[in-house]
């Protein structure tokens, strides 16, 4: 699959502002400062579609991004961040619920993790959440540049055994920073829009 175009579509807070079901969604889900904003910049080859920002904790909305005019990818708040109240955080994972349980557009969720460290503990039970409603199934390992190839297999490893996917699940080291992986990241995304 290629990206050719994307926009910003519609930014939520609750159901009631979410774009009109009927065209199929992707999520992505990650810590705060995992590297999504600029994962999904690399995706759609465009620099500044996402904010990136230094400081973690910058989404603080339901992003909706039109692409090629076919499907959707949601960028989702990151999770864990540990500046922000208790009461926001937890408005967020109700945001993120509301989103995750009740989305019948919903086609499956990207769960990103850092390659350098163990998935956390928040980590690991958001892969058991979305293993829970079936949107499990495709983990991508950012910044993948922050570590030799010979860290590389068994970092992935090391994400495997913590979250404990199974065979079919797939884990894909990524790097905005050298532009690897989006490739096998695109042809995982459009194997789950045709499912």
């Amino acid at each position: 699959m290629r990206i050719l175009n994307s926009e910003l579509e519609c930014v939520a807070v609750k159901p009631s502002q979410y774009p009109p079901e009927g065209i199929k969604e992707i999520a992505f889900a990650g810590r705060s400062n995992v590297g999504k904003s600029s994962l999904l910049n690399l995706l759609t080859g465009r620099r500044k579609l996402a904010r990136v920002s230094g400081s973690p904790g910058k989404t603080r909305t339901i992003n909706f991004y039109l692409v090629n005019g076919e499907f959707r990818i949601v960028d989702l708040p990151g999770y864990g961040y540990a500046k922000v109240s208790k009461s926001v955080s937890e408005s967020w994972g109700k945001m993120m619920e509301q989103y995750l349980e009740n989305r019948s557009s919903l086609a499956g969720v990207v769960q990103l993790v850092d390659i350098r460290h163990a998935p956390s503990a928040l980590d690991i039970s958001m892969h058991e959440y979305l293993r829970y409603w079936g949107l499990d199934g495709i983990v991508a390992a950012t910044k993948a540049d922050k570590i030799s190839k010979n860290q590389l297999q068994k970092q992935i490893r090391l994400i495997r055994q913590t979250l404990g996917l199974s065979e079919e699940d797939r884990v894909i080291p990524v790097s905005a920073l050298k532009r690897t992986g989006a490739d096998e990241l695109l042809e995982e995304m459009e194997r789950l829009l045709k499912g």
